[in-house]
């Protein structure tokens, strides 16, 4: 049998990634320090990039602009950004030419925001004391033979940042050689360390461990953390009082000290890992209205090395001049790629700012619905690029710091010709409504829903659930005061 081979030519169409592009597409993605720090690596790695020199005393020129700024009136034009960044038929070497000059304008940076204000990073502590730290350093004091101690190194180091134990304290005794009693006192010890409860393996435990160092010790405290934790929490003083035999006021008194104690001891150690934000953008109110200033601290003012452009035009070597070209288009390329960054940070800042002006003029509650197409219709970018931007980016506000993706979400509640509202406004509707009802009967689901409608924001008593359990507020039953 035969093989028929036949060749033929087909055109197709295909999008390339390559790795300047990929690298555009990732810095968007960047925060204000991941951006800087990958600057920083890329400054090592190509000897193309050199960082620009500020012309003159710039501290001088800094205060000399400060003053004149206090003599007169501010507007919004003295907060506006010239645009960094061309065309597509972008002339490299007149760019080139024109940043490497001395009289050309540096890019725009922070001026306007004081250094003095600026958080004062020295002070960060770089690591801070561990539980596990805490809780040895005091069983070192304890007097305890060797193997005591070993044991109560190994309750120790089986306890979660929250300061309960991980496994069952039966794990714990099945791998050692020590008598039930014996290792139920060193467990005592443990637990009476500071903060009081570490080590326990339920909440009853650890609230009885605290209710037995108190100055004064109250058997009907423990009877009630140890029997009726359910009920207190249901705030049914009543049918405690009557199980336990004594007034309904001898219980609040005992609930009060309760609050007190803490469910969570490891805690007070453990802060946990501090994460610093700084913000990609600032809005500032000038003159009654609300300008978008980029944050360009501490990034570096980038250009090409005049010595290796030299070396590309003078070097009769191939190879070398192949390699000064590659790392000169790396250069560019970034050096382009970050311009548009900011610039494109920029554009969706100032379209988000121009959309939530009831936001920023009213506060938080007046939150608009806004979607990322909405935005990225406004300025002619695809819905991509827009998250993009909006991914771990964050903007100072005369009303705090917010992350962009804050201040997107659906409308809620406008379905059967109700008005939508933001899932923020959302949630301070419902908590305004929880906050300002009667204890003794407090609003269900249901008749938030009924009061919301008379807004004519109309929504399903799930959907009211669905807000109140992500604010942390518990059900009508449970926050009724019998």
């Amino acid at each position: 049998m035969a093989i028929k081979i036949n060749q033929s030519l087909k055109q197709s169409q295909n999008l390339m990634m390559t790795p300047q592009l990929q690298q555009a597409i990732k810095l968007l993605t960047l925060t204000h320090l991941e951006m800087t720090n990958m600057i920083a690596e890329e400054m090592v790695e190509n000897p193309m990039l050199e960082e620009s020199e500020n012309s003159g005393d710039s501290e001088t020129n800094h205060k000399e602009e400060k003053l004149e700024l206090q003599n007169q009136e501010a507007t919004s034009d003295n907060f506006r950004e010239d645009s960094v960044v061309g065309q597509d038929d972008f002339d490299w070497q007149k760019y080139i030419d024109s940043y490497n000059s001395s009289s050309s304008a540096s890019p725009p940076s922070m001026t306007t925001v004081d250094p003095d204000e600026m958080p004062n990073y020295e002070n960060m502590v770089s690591q801070g004391q561990t539980l596990v730290d805490h809780l040895e350093w005091q069983l070192r004091m304890e007097e305890l033979a060797e193997a005591e101690l070993s044991f109560a190194m190994e309750i120790i180091h089986n306890i979660n940042d929250d300061g309960y134990l991980d496994c069952t304290f039966e794990e714990i005794l099945s791998n050692s050689e020590f008598k039930r009693e014996d290792a139920f006192e060193i467990w005592d010890i443990v637990k009476r360390l500071d903060p009081v409860g570490c080590g326990c393996e339920n909440l009853v435990d650890c609230l009885l461990s605290q209710a037995r160092i108190a100055e004064e010790r109250s058997p009907l405290l423990e009877t009630i953390i140890r029997d009726h934790l359910k009920d207190l929490q249901s705030n049914d003083y009543h049918k405690i009082a009557k199980a336990v035999g004594v007034s309904e006021s001898a219980v609040r008194n005992s609930a009060e000290i309760l609050k007190e104690f803490h469910p969570k001891p490891g805690r007070l150690i453990v802060s946990g890992e501090t994460h610093y934000i700084v913000p990609d953008i600032y809005v500032v109110e000038v003159s009654g209205k609300y300008v978008v200033k980029i944050n360009d601290e501490g990034v570096p003012r980038l250009k090409v090395s005049k010595l290796y452009q030299q070396m590309m035009a003078e070097h009769a070597n191939k190879e070398a001049q192949e390699y000064v070209k590659e790392k000169m288009n790396s250069a560019l390329w970034l050096i382009k790629s970050i311009q548009n960054r900011q610039k494109t940070i920029h554009k969706v800042a100032e379209a988000i700012v121009e959309q939530q002006q009831d936001f920023f003029k009213r506060g938080p509650r007046f939150l608009k619905p806004m979607i990322l197409k909405d935005i990225a219709n406004e300025i002619g970018m695809h819905e991509s690029t827009v998250s993009r931007v909006t991914t771990n980016k964050y903007m100072h506000t005369p009303l705090g710091i917010f992350e962009l993706k804050y201040f997107f979400g659906s409308g809620i509640g406008g379905k059967n010709g109700g008005i939508d509202v933001s899932s923020e406004a959302l949630k301070f509707k419902i908590k305004e409504l929880i906050e300002n009802e009667n204890p003794k009967r407090p609003l269900s689901d249901q008749k938030i829903a009924d009061l919301l409608s008379r807004d004519d924001v109309k929504v399903a008593r799930r959907t009211i659930a669905k807000y109140r359990e992500a604010l942390g507020i518990l059900s009508s039953a449970k926050r009724k005061r019998k």
